[in-house]
């Protein structure tokens, strides 16, 4: 940073997951902090897990050089949240924010069941922690409930070959029901392109998402670490659908990715494809998570300036970073 740059506050978070949130993650505490710049507001929450670094290296490259892409957004998601907070009105003015499919962590048929209830009619799951079992439960659901679509998320946790298994061993009414798979493995061209033309499903990129993805159909943009315009435009360029979603962080982080998926609906008007914006209901609630209102496919945008939570950011600890 340079000698001029305005100070910077931040404020730690913890975040308590309900399950286990992904095949990597052995964890259920999660901690973050919130910024501050010049009364604009950002989140950085990293998943070292996924290749993030260290919540400590983040608060460090945040007071040196930024080289991170996780802090670069974060500041910006400051810079565009404090435009608002000056001239008084909220972001979400006049902003449709595309509806989201329903994240679930586990095969569980009660919270199937009640994302449902919801209104939820695509669900995304978590998968590669027991293939067999998870198998058995899409099979069981998909006959059940044969207007679902699903989404199936690996976090890169298979080899190529294990996914054709996993794939192949589902039953015809669940293939059929699927949307896309995405991150069944680490990504490359060559493995990604030879998976495609074994099982013939929808890839999604996620974890490695950038230009040169072109083996995916489905490219998954993260506000929190991706910059959607740049990421959007190579999407139009090789063809492939799109889909934004959370970082399963703070609510200020979910209300960012979700304005950006209404921004770049706005540029690109029908490129945003039902998103992944609803993921409050995944921790334990507090009264930020109670300002994005109930689990459902429409995002609640919080009350107040720039991204909202004026009353609660006000009245959080801030310790000045520098």
């Amino acid at each position: 940073m340079q000698p001029n740059d305005p100070p910077i506050y931040i404020s730690r978070y913890r975040l308590k997951a309900r399950k286990f949130l992904n095949a990597v993650s052995a964890r259920t505490s999660f901690d973050g902090v919130l910024i501050r710049i010049d009364d604009g507001y950002g989140c950085i929450h990293p998943w070292p897990e996924l290749g993030d670094p260290s919540l400590e290296k983040c608060l460090a490259d945040l007071a040196g050089v930024r080289r991170w892409s996780i802090v670069r957004r974060a500041i910006r998601c400051a810079d565009y949240d404090r435009a608002g907070r000056q001239f008084e009105h909220s972001l979400f003015e006049e902003m449709e924010v595309p509806q989201s499919h329903a994240t679930l962590v586990a095969m569980n048929a009660a919270e199937l069941g009640r994302a449902m209830e919801a209104g939820f009619s695509t669900i995304k799951i978590k998968c590669g922690r027991d293939p067999q079992a998870e198998m058995k439960f899409l099979d069981e659901m998909s006959g059940e409930f044969p207007s679902l679509r699903w989404r199936l998320d690996f976090n890169e946790s298979l080899a190529p070959d294990a996914a054709v298994e996993f794939l192949a061993g589902l039953g015809e009414k669940t293939r059929s029901a699927i949307d896309f798979i995405e991150d069944p493995c680490p990504y490359s061209d060559a493995s990604w392109r030879a998976l495609h033309q074994k099982v013939r499903m929808p890839l999604a990129v996620d974890r490695e998402a950038s230009t040169q993805s072109s083996a995916a159909q489905v490219m998954v943009i993260k506000p929190a670490i991706d910059e959607p315009f740049l990421l959007a435009e190579a999407a139009i360029a090789h063809r492939q659908k799109v889909v934004l979603t959370s970082y399963m962080d703070h609510p200020l982080g979910q209300a960012f990715a979700a304005w950006e998926a209404a921004r770049l609906g706005l540029q690109f008007p029908g490129l945003p494809g039902l998103c992944g914006l609803q993921t409050h209901h995944l921790f334990e609630p507090d009264a930020f998570t109670e300002c994005l209102g109930s689990w459902s496919p429409d995002f609640t945008a919080p009350e107040g300036n720039g991204l909202g939570f004026d009353d609660l950011l006000n009245a959080l600890p801030w310790t000045r970073l520098h």
